[in-house]
């Protein structure tokens, strides 16, 4: 069995990014392993290292913002999963998702809503998923760093925002997404004014 879970379906800028692991029946890793959102930096550092070395199989599926905005993120997010779940070294014969809805493919699915809570093996999806996307963001800051991409990753902080107001839109930006349409549209309507 395969848990599934991704991150960055909110921000307005960056990847979304999902992971799918299968863990040791009755694993090891079972009782550490916590929805990625409760944990700090540090911790979910320390059990990123933990799943990636004990973990049976581990996939990444990433969709950047370009495709984020030819397909809308619903759609960007159940690309990512199908690619996390295609990436697995060892196919699961079962899936279990975090949420409401599970992505295309020929193995058995279930989505499981709030199971980033109670399958360990989503939490450890959760966990990779948000650790690889975080490192994604630091990047991204080394390039970008007058947007303060390190500390709020993309997300519509009001930093984020005001940084947007003043420098526009990087080719990271999810041109689709409200803040950043609204950017756009007034240095367009700047610029034919």
């Amino acid at each position: 069995m395969a848990g599934v879970d991704e991150a960055g379906r909110g921000p307005l800028a960056g990847p979304v990014v999902a992971a799918a692991v299968v863990l040791d029946q009755g694993g090891s890793l079972a009782g550490q392993v916590a929805d990625s959102k409760q944990l700090s930096a540090r911790q979910r550092a320390d059990l990123f290292s933990a799943i990636m070395g004990k973990a049976r199989a581990v996939g990444i599926g990433i969709v950047g913002p370009s495709d984020i905005d030819r397909l809308n993120i619903l759609q960007a997010t159940m690309l990512a999963m199908k690619r996390a779940i295609d990436d697995l070294s060892l196919p699961p014969t079962r899936i279990l998702v975090d949420g409401n809805r599970c992505p295309e493919t020929s193995i058995e699915s279930e989505a499981v809503i709030g199971g980033d809570k109670v399958v360990p093996a989503i939490s450890a999806a959760s966990i990779i998923a948000k650790v690889t996307r975080d490192e994604m963001m630091l990047k991204l800051h080394a390039s970008y760093p007058q947007y303060g991409f390190d500390s709020h990753k993309g997300y519509p902080t009001k930093q984020h925002k005001e940084a947007l107001s003043e420098f526009g839109a990087t080719p990271e930006h999810r041109r689709s997404f409200a803040p950043v349409k609204a950017v756009l549209a007034d240095i367009s309507e700047f610029s034919r004014g």
